[in-house]
Parts: structure tokens; sequence; C-alpha cells
């Protein structure tokens, strides 16, 4: 579904550039590599899968409608827990596809549990695929969101520990080009 004809604003995690810049954007700041398979065959199925959203429906969550990515869709993530069902607006900000590397940001629209951006990129690189995840997150405006922020920082950790599985080749390395890089920036 399109947004509306207003422009889709500039990502701020940067998914065309392998090198994230450092900059105060008032969040928690995230970014990590890590190395999920390799061959051809890998980097076919995992670039196919991250621009369909395989990133967050093999983690467990839905995306609604279920359509590839693209520029200005706004889906709705949603997450099932027992007795709830949380949903998660964003709007596609990025799109990157070029032959050694693939993926998306979103940013967060209002009614999401926090604010922020996300991206995934898959890359293909001498000694395999990798996938980097980079994000930035704060408290949602709103309660009763704003006062869960620390579930919810506890909630996306187990979720990126999901994605970094989700596309990974059985038997794949963590080690080798892993890093991790996270900081706080003030408002």
């Amino acid at each position: 579904m399109a947004g509306s004809d207003a422009p889709v604003p500039a990502s701020l995690t940067s998914p065309e550039s392998q090198i994230w810049e450092a900059g105060d954007f008032g969040h928690l700041r995230w970014e990590k590599t890590v190395r999920i398979g390799s061959g051809e065959r890998h980097w076919r199925w995992a670039s196919e899968h991250v621009l369909r959203w395989g990133i967050k429906t093999r983690s467990g969550f839905s995306v609604i409608p279920a359509l590839p990515v693209a520029v200005g869709q706004r889906p709705v993530i949603r997450v099932n827990l027992p007795g709830a069902r949380i949903l998660e607006p964003v709007e596609v900000i990025s799109v990157v596809e070029t032959t050694q590397r693939v993926g998306f940001a979103y940013r967060t629209l209002a009614g999401h549990p926090v604010s922020g951006e996300e991206c995934f990129v898959i890359e293909q690189r001498t000694g395999g695929n990798f996938l980097t995840i980079r994000s930035l997150t704060r408290p949602s405006d709103v309660q009763p969101w704003r006062g869960l922020f620390p579930l919810l920082r506890a909630a996306q950790l187990i979720a990126r520990y999901r994605y970094f599985k989700a596309l990974r080749t059985p038997g794949s390395s963590r080690a080798g080009g892993s890093r991790t890089t996270g900081s706080t920036n003030s408002r």
C-alpha cells in the first residue's frame, strides 16, 4: 500500500553504504554484521528473502500486506504474543539492490511501540555472505509504550538474535566479520 504524496524521508541508517557514518540522531544507535553463509545459491536465497520481508517473517512476525519491499510502502508488522497482538506500523524509506548489496530501511510510524529506524542489508563479500542490521531507537511519544521502553529493548535483543538466525545457512560460522557498535546519543 502506498503512502501519501509527501516525499519519503531520507534514511538515517544508510543501507546503501557499507560504512555507517556516526551522527547525533537522539536515538540509541546499534549496528552488527555477521557472516550468515556463503556461495551464490545462498546469496540469491537470502537476497530474495530480505526483499520480501523474510527477515521479519522467518523471525516470527507477520507483515501485512505481504508484498516485496518498495520505497513508500506502509505495511504493518504484527507480533503475536500470548494474549496480545502488537501492531507496528512502518514506512519503507530506502531499498538497495546491487550485485553485491541488497536490503532496505524502514522508519516507525505513529502507533509503533518505539520510535526510530531499522535497516537490514545482505552483502556478498570475499569470505561469504554477511547480514548487517542497523537501528536507531528511542521511546515512543505515547503511553503505554513509553513506559514499557525497557521491556521493549529486551524484546528487541531477542528479535535481533532471530533476525541473524533467520537467514543463516546451517553450519555457517559466527566468527569472521562480526562487529557490533552501540552507543547512546543524547537528544
